[in-house]
Formats: structure tokens, C-alpha cells, sequence
């Protein structure tokens, strides 16, 4: 009797594991759907002409994909040299802000200082400050440097980056003992040749997360760009993309703007495919503190 209730209990939960399990792969259905909606939507609209946009919604393909595009090439608005500026942009960014951080949380967690509890409080306090709020002081202090309509203004920040060094911190005290550090040290090894040479590789999935996500935000970025570059060859793809927007009546093509939104999206796409096959690792054990 005993064993045909337990036979009927594991039955019962191996039932509700199922359930549970088909629900989860609804919901991840549904939600892998809404996600990817939006670019079919955009390559869509890519393909059509202004007329075409203004008299609504189609999930047929049209055939001014190449008239949008050569509209937009030979247009007055310099492209690839937006294209060109964003990726020295974000590419550097995501570099130095992933680097540097890391280094900072390396610091934080391998070394036993007086001010560690204060430094560790003040950084993630300095992630409170909008940009917003320091965005007249920064170009002021630009243009006394002389650094304003240049690119320098937009990278070298990228090195003090309180959220990047937050996940840093977290995936340290997840995945790097602090044994693992010392005996390195006991073997001789330099403290830049333990951190380059051992703690690096043993990040590759936070770091592969963060730069993605430090690129995503700097390709994107809007505010700043447009405060620091004055000249359209300077400019990057988003403040490209509202120029075209904001063109009058007589110059305004929907067409050429869904264009010009899915050629910025190309790298960014191309990113996170190099990256993706670290991504959920690295989303898995960063958010997990052992």
C-alpha cells in the first residue's frame, strides 16, 4: 500500500513538473515573440515608401528596400561616417569600461584596506547621479580643455562605470576565491600578471555580458553626443537618425528613417551574436552570490 502511494506521489509530481515546464515554454514563446515582433515590424517598414507608411501597417514585404536605401546613401546626411564614429565609440567604450571596472572590483575584493566598506558605498552612489544633473559642469569643463566637438569626451568616462563595476563585484564573490589569488601570489606571480593572466579568463562570461551591454548603451546614446559633436561627419548614428527625422515636410521620407534605424542596428546585432554563447552563463552566476 505504501509503495503504491509513493508510486502515485512521484507520478503526480513528475505530472506537475511537466505543467510547470510547458508553461514556462508558453511564456518564453510569448515572450521571445513580442521581442522579435518589433524587428520584423522594422524590416518591414524598411522595405516600404512614405507613401506606402502613412497608410498603415502591412506584414507584406514591398519593393523600395533599394530606392530607400540609395536615397539614404546619396542623401545629405554622412552615414557611414556616423556608422563609422559609433563603433570607434562603443567599441572603445565597452572596452575600457569593462577593463577598468574590473580592475576596480579586483581591487575591492582581493585587497583588505582601511576605506574598502567607504569606496565600495561611494561608487555605487556615484551611480545615482543622473548625467543629467552633471551635464552643464561636463561641458564646461570640455570646452576649457578644448576637447568639445571631439570623440575623447564620450570614451575616456567610459573608465569610471559604477554598474559595470557592481556586476564585476558580484560575479567576484561568486566565482573567484580569494585562495585562488594568494597562490598565485605564493608562486610569484605580479599583481597586474594575476590579474591579467588569471582573473580575465575566469570573467570572460561577465565581461562578454557587460560589453554588450556597454555597447548597447553607448550606440544608443543620444544626450551626450549631441551636447559635445557640432559637426555631422563627427556625429553618431542616433543623432544622425533624429536630423532625418526632424527634416521638414518636403524632405521628410518614413522610408529612409526605418532604413537608416535597421542599418544602425547591424552591429549591434553582429555583437551580440560574438558574445550571446557567454551571456546567459554570465547572467546566471553574477546574479548569484555564493
Amino acid at each position: 500500500m505504501a509503495a503504491n502511494n509513493s508510486k502515485a506521489g512521484q507520478t503526480d509530481k513528475c505530472a506537475s513538473v511537466h505543467v510547470r515546464r510547458v508553461i514556462a515554454y508558453i511564456v518564453l514563446i510569448l515572450i521571445s515573440f513580442l521581442c522579435l515582433f518589433w524587428f520584423y515590424v522594422l524590416f518591414i517598414n524598411a522595405t516600404r515608401s512614405n507613401a506606402e507608411l502613412g497608410g498603415g501597417f502591412t506584414p507584406v514585404p514591398s519593393n523600395h528596400f533599394i530606392e530607400n536605401w540609395t536615397n539614404l546613401k546619396n542623401g545629405t546626411l554622412p552615414i557611414f561616417n556616423g556608422m563609422l564614429n559609433s563603433l570607434i565609440i562603443s567599441v572603445l567604450t565597452a572596452t575600457l569600461a569593462t577593463y577598468f571596472s574590473t580592475m576596480t572590483a579586483y581591487a575591492i575584493h582581493a585587497y583588505q584596506f582601511k576605506a574598502k566598506k567607504f569606496m565600495f558605498t561611494f561608487i555605487l552612489m556615484v551611480m545615482m547621479i543622473p548625467t543629467q544633473v552633471t551635464a552643464l559642469g561636463f561641458i564646461q569643463l570640455i570646452g576649457k580643455m578644448g576637447l568639445d566637438n571631439t570623440a575623447i569626451p564620450l570614451i575616456v568616462p567610459a573608465i569610471a562605470s559604477p554598474a559595470v563595476f557592481f556586476y564585476m563585484k558580484q560575479y567576484m564573490d561568486s566565482t573567484l576565491p580569494l585562495s585562488l589569488i594568494e597562490a598565485a601570489r605564493i608562486d610569484g606571480s605580479g599583481e597586474f600578471k594575476t590579474f591579467n593572466q588569471i582573473v580575465l579568463p575566469l570573467m570572460k562570461p561577465a565581461i562578454a555580458v557587460q560589453a554588450i551591454f556597454s555597447f548597447v548603451a553607448s550606440w544608443n546614446n543620444y544626450f551626450t553626443p549631441a551636447l559635445v559633436l557640432h559637426e555631422d561627419k563627427k556625429k553618431t548614428l542616433p543623432i544622425l537618425i533624429a536630423q532625418l527625422r526632424a527634416a521638414d515636410w518636403l524632405k521628410f521620407d518614413m522610408g529612409q528613417v526605418y532604413m537608416m534605424i535597421a542599418f544602425s542596428i547591424f552591429p549591434v546585432i553582429i555583437v551580440y551574436l560574438i558574445l550571446s554563447r557567454h551571456i546567459v552563463s554570465g547572467v546566471t552566476l553574477g546574479s548569484v552570490k555564493g
